[in-house]
């Protein structure tokens, strides 16, 4: 076992706290920005709104592409790291990198092409909120390579437990963004697009510093196609289930809009504040994925458990937290981001769905963590295709079908998390996921 990593169980309370806490600032840097962002475009007016709910809907899936490699890069890099080989960890980030960048890239290139089919597909069809929508996603789609770069980068800092740095490369650039969004928006007066500019800007920026942070550690730059190989192989199983997750949330976002321009503007007022409670709750899921990988590749299995253990309570303690707080704010938050009373009155029916997850989605996030460390992904992916096709997609179309508004797409959301959270408790009982070693 390597003493300089190997989990000290007596002291595993503060190394969770040392990890998790500097994710949850860099977690909460993204989704903070796109609320102050949804903010700013609810006050232009109902149709801009709902163009960034069709458009912000696309730009998360970009994001749950960076989710993929960064996830497949800590579990990765955080084994060699307990093993002892840093620069071996460190050669994972590299790979990662250049795929980033390539996958980056040809999104780009595809939102010019296909942004606008994209946008009528969500939008129920051609109208104004799918013109608005497809000029704002072909903007922000350019920041693509950097917010996909950025992934990767946060991905290997976090398999050698380096917090520090992730910080300032996040916090910077959208702190900058979260200034010009605004003001680019009004006084330059280019409305819904500035939006997309400020997006562009922020992503690119902190790219470009995360691929500074690899120049400086003075490691072989060069691309290994054997490698990419390899992290292609276990990233196979982490896009699948992404793309389950997007294919739930996209539906969601279609029906949402066929109940009209209200609803689908709720809808992005309670999904954007889902998923920054989701994100901060997987704070915890990174500190598990950086301590569960460490202490595996160590060769400490009851460390690892012990972690998965201590993680799962602190996921619920927070889910219980974030549930008191979205209650009291129910008749005071949705005004924040939008002045339509319909809107405000649409979110209400989302809203008690939205609380009562919150416990539930905060042991789910912690335990996904734990897996994706452990490098059972396989499981993850069948678990999700499951809960997506067999509860969560059927509840929505079912909602729609039956007219049951927002309330039904919601109750769905809900059932998608219940299912997850029984078969994570039962995968973690079983002791199936653990297994010792520098690479799974």
């Amino acid at each position: 076992m390597s003493h300089s990593v190997a989990l000290d169980r007596a002291a595993a309370p503060r190394r969770i706290a040392a990890l998790a806490l500097p994710a949850l600032v860099v977690l909460a840097a993204e989704p903070i920005y796109v609320l102050v962002d949804t903010a700013v475009v609810g006050h232009l007016g109902r149709v801009p709104l709902a163009a960034l709910a069709v458009g912000g809907t696309v730009l998360t899936l970009i994001a749950w592409l960076g989710t993929v490699v960064a996830y497949g890069t800590t579990g990765r890099s955080a084994r060699r790291f307990g093993a002892g080989d840093r620069a071996s960890a460190v050669a994972e980030g590299v790979q990662a990198s250049w795929l980033a960048l390539a996958v980056g890239v040809l999104v780009a290139l595809g939102m010019q092409i296909g942004g606008g089919a994209l946008a009528r597909t969500l939008a129920g069809g051609p109208g104004e909120v799918a013109d608005a929508a497809a000029q704002w996603l072909r903007v922000a789609a350019l920041g693509a390579p950097g917010l996909l770069l950025a992934a990767a980068g946060n991905g290997w800092l976090r398999g050698v437990q380096d917090m520090r740095r992730p910080l300032v490369f996040v916090l910077g650039p959208n702190l900058l963004s979260a200034v010009l969004c605004p003001l680019l928006v009004y006084p330059v007066g280019l409305g819904l697009v500035g939006s997309a500019v400020a997006n562009v800007i922020a992503q690119t920026v902190c790219g470009v510093l995360f691929a500074g942070a690899l120049v400086a550690e003075r490691v072989s730059l060069r691309p290994r196609p054997r490698l990419i190989g390899q992290q292609l192989a276990l990233s196979r199983d982490l896009l699948i289930r992404g793309v389950a997750f997007q294919a739930s949330f996209l539906s969601a976002t279609a029906v949402a809009a066929r109940f009209g321009a209200a609803a689908v503007g709720a809808h992005q007022i309670a999904l954007q504040l889902w998923f920054f409670t989701a994100l901060v709750l997987d704070a915890l899921a990174i500190a598990a994925q950086s301590l569960v990988g460490a202490a595996l590749g160590a060769g400490d299995a009851a460390a690892a458990r012990d972690v998965a253990r201590r993680i799962g309570l602190l996921g619920g303690v927070c889910g219980v937290a974030f549930a008191v707080l979205i209650a009291a704010g129910a008749g005071v938050v949705p005004g924040w981001f939008s002045s339509d009373p319909q809107v405000r009155e649409q979110a209400m029916l989302a809203w008690p769905w939205f609380v009562a997850m919150q416990p539930l989605a905060g042991v789910v996030f912690a335990l996904d963590g734990v897996l994706i460390g452990a490098g059972d992904v396989r499981y993850l992916r069948n678990l999700t295709i499951v809960a997506a096709l067999g509860g969560f997609l059927p509840a929505i179309w079912l909602a729609y079908g039956l007219g049951l508004g927002l309330g039904g797409i919601w109750a769905g959301l809900t059932l998608f998390v219940v299912i997850r959270l029984v078969a994570l408790l039962l995968r973690l009982r079983s002791g199936g996921w653990v297994v010792v070693g520098a690479v799974r």
